[in-house]
């Protein structure tokens, strides 16, 4: 600092010197010329009042510890190397030590520490520099700091450098500032159709994956292909229908992130119908997810109800299939909207299975029921629900099992006619036919919560 002496770093006076204290040496490899052959390579530091004041962000100490003419082109042990058997030929192991690197860019960055950041790159630190796998421009990204993005950027951080798990800065955009982290990579020149090493993953699909509607639009704005796959055959559109919840409590959001997704997705031009390698469509995985409002929009675009995928599965079987997670976005509703769209029914022998797995969700298995003109199940099967659901749906169940093996109402029976007679073409007929509001909701299976 002006006016003050200041003393010697502990990690040596001169870069690319032989360091005389124990908590340093030089960092390279053992033979053989170093990568840049006209810059010394960094040195390994262990000073623990270096990385206090790294991790604490304190600019007033680190100005002291990196006077003016010295370095900041040190590397870190982020964690101290421990023993790992590890095999690099079949049937051969062996003991090595790993050690977890980091400099102090990558600290600064990862903390949000703007100002320390700007420091250590007027102290000559180099910004892609990745000891550890990652630049410090995947460490802000990944944790949302979108002043630090800005400022590695402005000091030449290369935007497509991938991290070691292949993944580019803009694959990693985290937290808040996801979106100011985005638009700035994208300004500097990351490709926005960028794909990872080994998954072939474009920034879109982790969008999608991640349900983010608002980074989603500003790649679709930017260019970003909406048909791009991964290396298993996933478009956007099939990670958006995938996105789970993690509680009923979510579900209601979850869905309309998804919703939201897709719509946004579709109107970009992405196929609506487009099969993984498994053959596995939006329908199919929508279905799995219990979302029915993205089952309805997928219908209304025309996707078939009955694609199976190479499992021999339909969307039907994967909504009556899916996680007991479903329950809580309604399944009865997905259900629903695939029978309305001529998707084959389930075989009676599999109804008692049904029954036992969805007996919480009445609307589900009345919905099913109602496309046949018989009750199919066996007088035995009350025993697959328990005794606190039949008391809990009791007019429901009641109604149901009254009516095994015996014939429904007239009313129910000219409902199943019409539908066959319009199967084919059911789903646009249907709301054609001159009827009243309540008759037409008849037809299309509305929910009674009884069954006659």
């Amino acid at each position: 600092m002006p006016g003050r002496r200041s003393s010697p770093p502990p990690w040596g006076h001169r870069l690319g010197s032989r360091p005389s204290a124990p908590a340093c040496r030089v960092w390279g490899s053992r033979s053989g010329p170093a990568r840049e052959p006209t810059r010394p390579s960094p040195l390994l530091c262990r000073d623990m009042a270096l990385q206090n004041a790294l991790y604490t962000g304190d600019l007033a100490r680190l100005q002291e510890l990196f006077p003016p003419h010295s370095t900041a082109d040190l590397v870190l042990e982020h964690r101290a190397a421990e023993p790992r058997w590890s095999s690099h030929q079949r049937g051969l192991w062996s003991l090595t030590y790993e050690e977890e690197l980091t400099t102090p860019l990558h600290v600064a960055a990862s903390r949000g520490h703007t100002d320390v950041l700007r420091l250590l790159l007027r102290r000559r630190a180099r910004p892609d520099s990745a000891p550890g796998g990652r630049t410090a421009l995947h460490e802000a990204c990944a944790a949302g700091h979108a002043a630090c993005v800005h400022v590695l950027l402005v000091a030449g951080a290369d935007p497509n450098i991938p991290d070691q798990d292949g993944k580019l800065p803009l694959h990693l955009c985290r937290g808040a500032g996801t979106l100011e982290c985005a638009e700035l990579l994208l300004r500097f020149g990351a490709k926005v159709d960028g794909r990872s090493e080994e998954e072939e993953e474009t920034p879109l699909h982790v969008a999608a994956r991640l349900g983010h509607v608002e980074l989603a639009e500003l790649l679709l704005r930017r260019g970003a292909c909406p048909n791009a796959r991964n290396v298993e055959g996933w478009t956007p559109l099939l990670a958006a229908c995938d996105i789970r919840c993690t509680s009923s409590a979510e579900a209601e959001a979850t869905t309309a992130c998804c919703l939201q997704l897709c719509h946004l997705l579709l109107s970009a031009g992405a196929e609506a119908d487009a099969a993984d390698q498994d053959k596995r469509r939006p329908l199919h995985l929508a279905c799995r997810r219990g979302h029915a409002a993205v089952v309805e929009l997928l219908l209304s675009c025309g996707v078939s109800a009955n694609a199976m995928d190479y499992g021999g599965h339909t969307p039907l079987h994967c909504a009556l299939q899916g996680p007991a997670a479903a329950l809580a976005q309604s399944p009865e509703h997905a259900v629903r909207a695939l029978l309305n769209h001529g998707a084959v029914r389930v075989w009676p022998g599999a109804l008692p299975k049904v029954l036992e797995r969805w007996c919480t969700s009445p609307r589900t298995i009345e919905v099913l029921m109602n496309t046949y003109s018989i009750t199919q199940l066996p007088e035995e099967a009350m025993a697959l629900v328990p005794p606190e659901t039949l008391q809990k749906h009791h007019r429901f169940y009641s109604s149901l099992f009254a009516l095994v093996r015996q014939p429904r109402s007239l009313q129910h029976l000219s409902r199943c006619a019409l539908r066959a007679h319009l199967a084919a073409c059911l789903p646009h007929a249907l709301p054609r036919l001159p009827l009243p509001p309540r008759l037409l909701r008849y037809l299309q299976l509305d929910f009674e919560d009884v069954l006659y």
